[in-house]
């Protein structure tokens, strides 16, 4: 299973990013295997529909669960389309915090 988390910085170290589509990274944990890898957000400065654009991102790099703060209307319908799964993690962590607590059980559900 692959997770995406999104992220102020490289790596698990790197402080979690409460926004979707204006996160500055995106960082992908394959849980089985332990390895992450990161993504700038290339859409970070463009004006508009980044949500969606997004997603497309996060399907290409065969994500199956998203670890985020807040998500936009277009992108949670997006998400529910393709069928990924959505957490919220509200808390100044890492991405190896958030990992962590989605491995417990500890995060709520958005979709």
């Amino acid at each position: 299973m692959k997770i995406c988390i999104t992220s102020k910085g490289t790596g698990t170290d790197s402080a979690v990013e409460e926004r979707f589509g204006r996160a500055p990274y995106f960082v992908f944990v394959d849980l089985e295997s332990g390895e992450s890898s990161t993504i700038e957000n290339p859409l970070l400065n463009e004006s508009g529909g980044v949500g969606p654009r997004i997603v497309q991102l996060i399907i290409k790099e065969s994500a199956d669960v998203v670890i985020t703060g807040q998500l936009g209307g277009n992108a949670t319908t997006a998400l529910q389309a393709s069928g990924v799964k959505v957490y919220t993690y509200g808390e100044n962590g890492t991405v190896a915090d958030a990992v962590s607590k989605y491995r417990e059980g500890k995060l709520r559900q958005l979709i």
